[in-house]
């Protein structure tokens, strides 16, 4: 039983109300360690973290009414000049927020918070008293070689095991059949085995008090949020988009109304002229109505990006301080909005890139001295709506990457072999940071070494149907850029045809639309290829990754291009551009699809999911041979 029984609406209140604060005191505190002076600054933070504490008393909890009543003390004397900010006591109040933090995740649960870590206590006590804290990073005791790794991550779906019909990809008939209504069920139908969800992270036990117990204990620099506890189930709402919203209903409503009149009319034989124009024009205008309610409904879903950035700059201080490097987080366009569900899910992907950027692309401070660079690092996280996507960029001003020292240690860890190495070029090269198990580090620590991080970006991203790119130039940095969709809810695509069925794909992986000549397919290395623009591109047709013989040569093909390579998809026509709402499959999800939707005739499209069809057809070596396309 709750142990806020009674309480719970108030407890969520709370939670959802000084999470937020709680995150502002953190980044105010991280501005305040570069601006000591700033005596407004100061009394902002002492203001957020009263009324944490005023809350957690309303709601009597004891353990975080004590360790907010001696931060507070801290913030007082900070106030009146009777201490000075160093890097001591801005690690003793950081670690005070953390384990706040922490308590509110106990009681998310239902359940009273313990009381404070003695050490914690102990640390704030000796602040107070004016003691000389240590200016080490606080992290800097080793950890475990055993530790996992900092932020626990399902591995990817794409990685389990699948049945296939024939050896090479599911039976695409019964697929049909078994989605279609009134189609019948067969062994396609049954349920693909789901990937083990990946076992959450041992919490590493503390360790025991030292005798010499001074200042503030380790606490990793990982401890940055995770998306993989429980999402939130509430939203924000401006009231004025509910009122659109509203407004918008009434006219339905009106609109729905004339609709039935006029059906009245028709069916009592009143066909003439201006009843048949009524009817035109009524459902012109539910069209239009329809189609306002649509996005009004999205933007009710719409969440400024800064709700998640603001977890970033402490993430970046603190991982900075561990490592001894000097390193300033600057953010913009955190007012840029984007769906709920994907904010949630972009959490991990980016507490990865920031923590890459601190730990591997910014140098150590005499490193930038020696090349002339500032002891001080800048890395920049900015958001901004580009059309109808958002496109997010993860900046700094570090050593860059050597597309060639990227390549050597790929081969040194077996991700690739000499020959496939050698036709890659400098983008391509870029790209293996995304590859499973590689890593630039020889040596595993609790920051980086494992090859899982970019791995799990990458994967991350495409599901949110996005693309993740990187540019780099050596000894001035890197950046990397995520473009995503605006929402996940409704799917722009392109609908084409193969074998007399349709299909849909992702538009934001369509460049252009071409025409296929027979004569222009040439062979390389024993696979078609087409040239566009002077680019040798690898031609791939829909039929040929389905697993399915081509019933006529394709005469269509669609420059696409996925978050590695560019390639020609061979197709037998085009239905042309709609907008989808995708519904996952019951029971089913063979590789290479994403969902399901109805076409305006009430048709089933499968709606492909691109990443996973390629690295499926490479799995299985499925090549489709020049000769193949060009037989009439």
């Amino acid at each position: 039983m709750s142990e806020f029984a009674g309480m719970e609406e108030l407890l969520q209140d709370f939670l959802m109300e000084s999470t937020d604060l709680l995150s502002d005191v953190d980044n105010k505190l991280v501005e305040l360690e570069k601006r000591p002076e700033d005596k407004a600054l100061l009394n902002d933070i002492f203001r957020g973290f009263h009324t944490i504490k005023g809350g957690a008393g309303f709601l009597n909890v004891g353990p975080m009414i004590n360790l907010c009543h001696r931060t507070e003390n801290l913030f007082d004397k900070l106030r009146n000049g009777q201490l000075h900010i160093t890097a001591g006591i801005m690690d003793v109040i950081l670690d005070a927020t953390g384990i706040v933090r922490d308590m509110f995740g106990t009681m998310g649960q239902g359940l009273m918070p313990s009381e404070a870590d003695p050490r914690i206590l102990a640390a704030l006590d000796a602040a107070l008293a004016g003691e000389t804290l240590s200016e080490e990073p606080a992290a800097a005791e080793p950890a475990p070689a055993a530790a996992p790794a900092p932020v626990a991550t399902p591995a990817p779906a794409a990685a389990a095991p699948q049945p296939a019909s024939n050896g090479q990809g599911p039976d695409w008939n019964q697929l049909y059949q078994a989605v279609t209504p009134g189609g019948a069920s067969g062994p396609a139908a049954a349920p693909a085995p789901q990937a083990a969800a990946a076992p959450p992270a041992p919490v590493a036990a503390a360790p025991a008090p030292k005798p010499a117990a001074k200042p503030a204990p380790s606490k990793p620099a990982a401890s940055a949020p995770s998306s993989s506890g429980p999402q939130e189930n509430t939203i924000r709402i401006d009231t004025v988009r509910l009122d659109m919203v509203l407004n918008l209903s009434g006219e339905i409503g009106l609109t729905k109304n004339r609709l039935t009149t006029l059906r009245t009319e028709i069916l009592q034989g009143n066909r003439d002229t201006n009843t048949l124009r009524s009817l035109d024009e009524a459902i012109s205008q539910l069209d239009l109505l329809v189609g306002d309610l649509q996005n009004a409904v999205m933007k009710t879903r719409m969440q400024p990006i800064g709700r998640l950035f603001q977890k970033y700059p402490r993430l970046a201080r603190d991982l900075a301080r561990q490592l001894g490097k000097e390193v300033e987080l600057v953010l913009s366009g955190e007012e840029t909005e984007l769906d709920k569900t994907m904010i949630e899910d972009l959490n991990d992907p980016l507490v990865h890139l920031v923590r890459n950027a601190v730990d591997h692309g910014i140098e150590q401070p005499e490193e930038r001295i020696a090349a002339g660079k500032k002891p001080q690092a800048l890395v920049q996280l900015t958001a901004e709506q580009v059309g109808d996507h958002i496109l997010i960029e993860i900046t700094d001003d570090g050593k860059g990457m050597n597309a060639d020292a990227l390549r050597r240690k790929a081969i040194e860890k077996g991700l690739i072999d000499q020959e496939s190495a050698n036709t890659l070029d400098e983008k391509q090269c870029l790209q293996l940071i995304f590859l499973p198990g590689f890593s630039t580090k020889d040596q595993i620590s609790s920051v980086s070494g494992r090859g899982v991080g970019m791995d799990v970006v990458r994967t991350n991203i495409q599901k949110l149907n996005g693309r993740i790119d990187i540019n780099s130039v050596q000894g001035e940095g890197t950046r990397i850029s995520i473009s995503l969709p605006l929402t996940l809810a409704i799917l722009p695509v392109l609908v084409v045809r193969a074998c007399n069925q349709p299909f849909a794909v992702p538009l934001a992986m369509v460049r252009e639309i071409i025409t296929i000549d027979p004569s222009a397919i040439q062979e390389v290395s024993g696979k078609p290829t087409i040239v566009v623009r002077d680019e040798i591109l690898p031609l791939k047709t829909l039929a040929g990754l389905l697993g399915w013989e081509p019933t006529q040569k394709p005469y269509f093909g669609v420059l696409m291009q996925s978050a590695e390579k560019s390639f020609i998809l061979a197709i037998d026509s085009f239905v042309g551009r709609d907008d989808v709402v995708i519904k996952p499959l019951q029971n089913i999800r063979p590789k290479g699809v994403a969902g399901a939707t109805l076409s305006g005739d009430g048709s089933v499209v499968l709606v492909l999911d691109m990443e996973d069809l390629l690295t499926s057809s490479e799995a299985s070596n499925t090549v489709t041979r020049s000769a193949d396309l060009i037989a009439t």
